[in-house]
């Protein structure tokens, strides 16, 4: 990577690869912004989480997909996209990390299952501020347009401020008419979860294979979580953190527990 050294770098990734139309929309909407250099999977990779590869080699090839912009593909993970580009690529942190835009919701519990955030963790972890951003509509010709707006304003907003190391948020936009959008709105991440169920399938040589299935159930009736602001027009930003250590019940057990 060649640039001017006082230019920002915002790398560019996501899960759902690099030719899917949402990357495409977050490289609109953040190149006024800096230097976008992006390094994307090379085929979809959704709910990958936060795996690595380790038995096999990794590929690395550059792509001329976005005019001016330069781009790689890799034949990894998300999460694998991210070190390549550090190590590899950018030779030193990018000011910050965007990752989507993830077709599909990655609100609540999804954000543990999400290729989209472990992709945007990956760099936090790293000290670079991070986001990750989801539309909620999982068609494969959804309309951005809102999408790029909202990624404009939070990534700005990020470039913009002194963050603490390890800065990472998990942003989802709704589908709305942009005449009822309400804005956007810092959230906690809403109690719920799926409820999974396979549906039992039999091949040509009676073999039996599954589909996973299930339902979203939100346990959580609070007004100030991203389900709800969803629901309610806004687009929801939420502050994340990779420490996953429970200090409340730490502290019970260091109270209650002799060894």
């Amino acid at each position: 990577m060649k640039g001017n050294a006082q230019e920002k770098i915002i790398l560019v990734t996501n899960d759902d690869g690099v030719t899917a139309p949402g990357i495409r929309a977050l490289i609109e909407a953040v190149s006024p912004l800096g230097k976008v250099v992006v390094v994307a999977p090379d085929s979809p990779q959704s709910g990958k989480g936060h795996a690595i590869t380790i038995g096999v080699p990794l590929r690395l090839d550059q792509v001329y997909l976005f005019e001016g912009i330069e781009a790689w593909q890799c034949s990894g993970t998300p999460v694998d996209c991210v070190k390549l580009a550090r190590d590899k690529i950018l030779h030193r942190l990018p000011d910050i990390c965007v990752s989507g835009i993830n077709h599909g919701a990655n609100h609540s519990i999804n954000v543990i299952y999400s290729g989209t955030m472990s992709a945007a963790m990956e760099a936090a972890i790293e000290g670079v501020p991070s986001v990750g951003f989801s539309y909620l509509d999982y068609s494969f010709d959804a309309d951005f347009s809102l999408c790029k707006e909202v990624a404009h304003t939070v990534a700005k907003k990020m470039l913009e401020s002194e963050l603490p190391e390890g800065t990472l948020f998990n942003v989802n936009i709704p589908v709305v008419k942009k005449e009822d959008y309400k804005g956007i709105k810092i959230c906690r991440q809403a109690d719920a979860k799926w409820v999974e169920a396979f549906d039992e399938r039999r091949d040509p040589r009676g073999k039996k294979y599954y589909w996973l299935t299930g339902e979203f159930i939100n346990r959580d009736n609070g007004e100030d979580t991203d389900v709800y602001a969803l629901a309610n027009n806004y687009a929801s930003l939420v502050p994340v953190q990779f420490d996953l250590t429970d200090y409340k019940l730490k502290k019970k057990i260091e109270n209650d527990w002799t060894f």
